[in-house]
């Protein structure tokens, strides 16, 4: 199973020819490793409705013919629009089954509206695919509900925001590191605009040198095989 980093928050996570991206915001991303129409894609995942992870989530569902999993208030914008594209109206605590694997919504700390407006709440993502288990926290504050999902099965990869403002901070990073309890951890959803800059070796190195988890900085671009 490969992590591909597409940028900002957006992955794509391939197994057995399946291709599953997550928060796909590519077309106005300045990180963006790929475009929009390039990607091919079973099944998008959303953690929430901002605009710089919905991004462009209806352009590739409706080329690709791609379910949207997302919470329940979202789905049902999708569902109601023109576009005929589906979406799975999980909520939290709900998990969405298909042929590659399965998803389940969990707490985040953040708020989400979409472009239309929207309004809902965020979620982090547990997914299982390829036998691995990749939790996606989404946009969050470091808040106790992170050392949850774990209890549920071992984690293997946590995709986890590092660059502050608007999600929690590197060094809050380090203590969510802890909670998760991940083998691995790929920091994201930093240096794509001034506001999230940060630095990630530093970051690395403070989890690496607490024993937390193995960090892996991907540029833009870089796969990973956990």
């Amino acid at each position: 199973m490969d992590i591909r980093f597409l940028g900002h928050a957006a992955f794509a996570l391939e197994h057995n020819g399946k291709t599953v991206l997550v928060d796909p915001f590519l077309t106005g991303n300045p990180k963006a490793a790929a475009s929009a129409d390039d990607l091919a894609a079973d099944a998008i995942l959303l953690t929430h409705g901002h605009a710089d992870h919905f991004g462009d989530t209806m352009a590739i569902a409706k080329r690709t013919g791609a379910k949207v999993v997302t919470i329940t208030e979202i789905a049902d914008e999708i569902n109601s629009s023109d576009e005929g594209v589906e979406a799975i109206d999980t909520n939290l605590g709900g998990t969405a089954e298909f042929d590659w694997g399965s998803v389940r919504l969990v707490p985040a700390l953040h708020t989400s509206t979409t472009p239309n407006g929207t309004v809902s709440l965020p979620a982090g993502l547990v997914i299982e695919i390829g036998d691995k288990r990749i939790y996606h926290l989404g946009d969050t504050a470091l808040f106790s509900d992170l050392a949850l999902p774990k209890r549920r099965g071992h984690i293997d990869v946590a995709l986890m925001c590092i660059g502050g403002h608007y999600t929690m901070d590197r060094f809050d990073a380090v203590v969510a590191a802890e909670f998760v309890g991940a083998d691995q951890v790929i920091p994201c959803h930093y240096d794509t605009f001034p506001p999230v800059e940060t630095d990630a070796e530093a970051f690395k190195s403070d989890v690496q040198n607490a024993g937390f988890a193995e960090v892996v900085i991907l540029q833009p671009g870089q796969s990973h095989t956990p």
